[in-house]
């Protein structure tokens, strides 16, 4: 396909999410520094090119790969952009959430593979060595691993999100009384037994009158929940983001009771008003009482403001919930999917903006001293040392 014609198809995909003014989703047709300030962090940058199958954005899959940077791909980077490795996975075959992690004692890569199904994942989570080799792969069996969280634990186990269908009533959001849904659930597998130890599952434990949006994909099947993140609290406890209901969730690991609520309809945690977010992804504590996320801010349909890096400190004996830190881009950029920060060794903190191609990094007192522009989003973006 012609670029012009690329161009057009994204215009219209951009387009369609009004109201919402969100950045186009291709950045251009190569990675580009835009700011680049000695104060930045050392190391390579760990991302996925492509289209996700994290984000569902009408009439880009069929063009995505006709332009640079839009074939799936584990990608390693230096700051300038140039790559020093890269894997493909077969043909008709996803990544993405391409990052490094600790496997039994070593540094490893890791990243989710397989096929995209309606805004999310079915496939598996992969381990491997500095040359891609793999060393492990976690199948949950079922609906596969999705490729929204593929977190390894210190204890030899795995997080991760799966997304089957099920019959449902969906009356209350305005659906079918004999309806289909993907109740998304947050598995704890153990890696070297592949055993199953921990399933929670949001349709169980969340009402469907939460969600923000009544999430209906193609076919008919509604998505209300739309888990995409799953991490550890300080305790132990599963910190799991739900997208579609705009609510953090602290999730007791052996009972599955919900220990607090931050956010969506019915908070258990009473919140300063300054502690506002929308269809966040990448929730996860950053020390003992601070919870970080990505609020998008957007769902692609409605937009409730820029899209920002949340810091939130977390009072659960009292209750309360308060805002230590709001993090937006000096550019007001509006990502209506996917993203996430990581705190880096020198206190910055590396910002993917999901969606919307960029990758920034500012220091502790929010100066933008890395902007990158991709030409496609990534999902999740880490910084860290070269494996091996």
């Amino acid at each position: 396909m012609a670029a012009t014609a690329v161009l057009a198809a994204l215009g219209t995909a951009a387009a369609s999410a009004q109201p919402v003014t969100p950045s186009l989703p291709f950045g251009g047709f190569a990675y580009t520094v835009k700011v680049e300030k000695p104060s930045e962090s050392a190391g390579f940058l760990y991302y996925t090119s492509g289209v996700s199958a994290a984000a569902l954005v009408p009439g880009l899959g069929a063009v995505a790969q006709a332009l640079p940077g839009g074939k799936p791909a584990n990608i390693i980077a230096d700051r300038s952009g140039k790559e020093i490795a890269r894997y493909e996975p077969p043909a008709g075959q996803d990544v993405s959430n391409f990052r490094t992690q600790i496997y039994q004692g070593r540094k490893v890569l890791t990243w989710w593979q397989g096929s995209t199904v309606a805004g999310h994942g079915s496939g598996v989570g992969i381990i491997a060595d500095e040359n891609f080799h793999v060393l492990a792969t976690v199948d949950p069996g079922g609906a596969g691993a999705d490729v929204h969280e593929f977190r390894l634990t210190p204890d030899g186990h795995a997080l991760l999100t799966s997304y089957p269908q099920v019959d449902a009533d969906l009356t209350a959001i305005g659906g079918p009384a004999n309806g289909k849904l993907f109740d998304t659930v947050a598995l704890v597998i153990d890696v070297a037994t592949g055993k199953q130890l921990f399933r929670w599952s949001a349709a169980e434990h969340v009402p469907l009158t939460e969600s923000e949006t009544n999430g209906k994909l193609a076919g008919d099947v509604y998505d209300p929940y739309h888990m995409n993140s799953i991490s550890l609290d300080p305790s132990g406890n599963l910190v799991v983001s739900l997208r579609n209901t705009a609510a953090v969730y602290d999730i007791d690991p052996t009972t599955g009771d919900i220990r607090w609520q931050l956010g969506g309809k019915h908070p258990t945690l009473a919140a300063d008003p300054d502690v506002a977010f929308a269809f966040q992804h990448d929730a996860e504590f950053v020390d003992a009482s601070t919870l970080r996320l990505f609020d998008n801010n957007s769902s692609g349909l409605e937009s409730r403001g820029p899209s920002s890096v949340e810091w939130i400190h977390i009072d659960a004996a009292a209750g309360r919930a308060s805002l230590v830190r709001d993090q937006r881009h000096p550019e007001a950029l509006v990502t209506p999917a996917m993203g996430n920060a990581e705190t880096l060794p020198n206190g910055d903190t590396l910002v993917s903006w999901g969606m919307t191609p960029r990758i920034s990094e500012f220091d502790p007192a929010g100066d933008l001293v890395y902007d990158a522009v991709l030409p496609f989003g990534t999902y999740r973006a880490y910084v860290d040392t070269l494996p091996g």
